[in-house]
């Protein structure tokens, strides 16, 4: 770090805590006055993110790490900005307009710099040191904001798998998982989850997948049913999969796939049967061996 910008960065950090309230009002100030910059908040708020980042600037110059550096490594700094930016995410603003205001702070920082500064160079050092703090805490805002709306994008194709797995109690220790659509990687381990927990809720004995209402079955769907078999006798239970179409019982030929240790019924109706043959032995052991 040359010694200008040590001398800049410390002329900044007392300009800040000197007149870090005036710089705050100002900031507000400038976003009031700016259509768009203070979507969904109410002046109280806006005070509230402006006395927190002017105090947050103030420290993260203060710790000394090149100005590159500060918005990755001062943690109070980066908290600051990332909790302003879900905030403002939250409110309804677009990551446009909350980096935007922001940036917008380097106008009411620079304004009390220039009446403390009149060295032009030194002007200028200050002018492009609060730029590249504030530019990087702009990208930062617009970065977590996506990485929100992933998340939220995530947690939503999640609940929306498990309301398509439903798993239903259709007796005393039976249940069943009714398949509709395609099957993937991401809905089968959904199923499996489910069903296991189910399983250990309910104190179930006997599983249905019925697969009436899936269009076809490859190879990895096949292999995420035979595992998902295995994950439930692992739990003390038995597992019937039913509704397995003409085509998809060809294709399973075609593809080798071995399903004869596992139960198969034509439809939903023919599982239930069996599960209730199969509680029944269980209650009544002199009834014979499971088959």
């Amino acid at each position: 770090m040359s010694v200008t910008e040590s001398a800049v960065r410390d002329r900044l950090s007392e300009v800040l805590s000197q007149r870090g309230t005036e710089i705050a009002d100002r900031w507000v100030q400038l976003q009031v006055e700016r259509s768009g910059l203070h979507d969904g908040l109410v002046e109280s708020e806006l005070h509230e993110d402006a006395d927190a980042l002017v105090t947050a600037l103030g420290s993260a110059l203060s710790a000394g790490l090149p100005a590159e550096r500060i918005i990755l490594e001062h943690a109070g700094l980066r908290d600051v900005v990332v909790d302003l930016s879900l905030r403002r995410a939250r409110a309804g603003a677009s990551p446009t307009v909350t980096s935007l205001a922001v940036m917008q702070l380097k106008e009411a920082l620079l304004e009390a710099v220039q009446e403390e500064l009149v060295e032009g160079r030194q002007m200028l050092a200050a002018a492009l040191l609060v730029s590249r703090i504030l530019d990087a805490s702009g990208a930062l805002c617009f970065e977590t904001f996506v990485d929100g709306r992933e998340e939220i994008i995530r947690r939503q194709s999640r609940q929306l798998l498990e309301l398509s797995t439903p798993v239903v109690r259709l007796w005393r220790q039976v249940l069943a998982v009714p398949l509709i659509g395609n099957l993937d990687t991401a809905r089968s381990q959904v199923v499996m989850e489910n069903l296991l927990e189910a399983i250990q809720q309910h104190e179930a004995s006997v599983a249905i997948i019925d697969i009436t209402g899936v269009p076809t079955v490859d190879t990895s769907v096949a292999q995420h049913l035979m595992q998902t078999v295995k994950a439930v006798r692992m739990m003390g239970a038995d597992c019937v999969i039913s509704g397995i179409q003409p085509g998809i019982a060809q294709t399973i030929v075609q593809l080798g796939i071995d399903l004869s240790d596992i139960l198969t019924r034509a439809t939903l109706a023919d599982a239930l049967e069996t599960a209730m043959e199969l509680t029944s032995r269980q209650a009544d052991p002199r009834s014979g061996a499971r088959g």
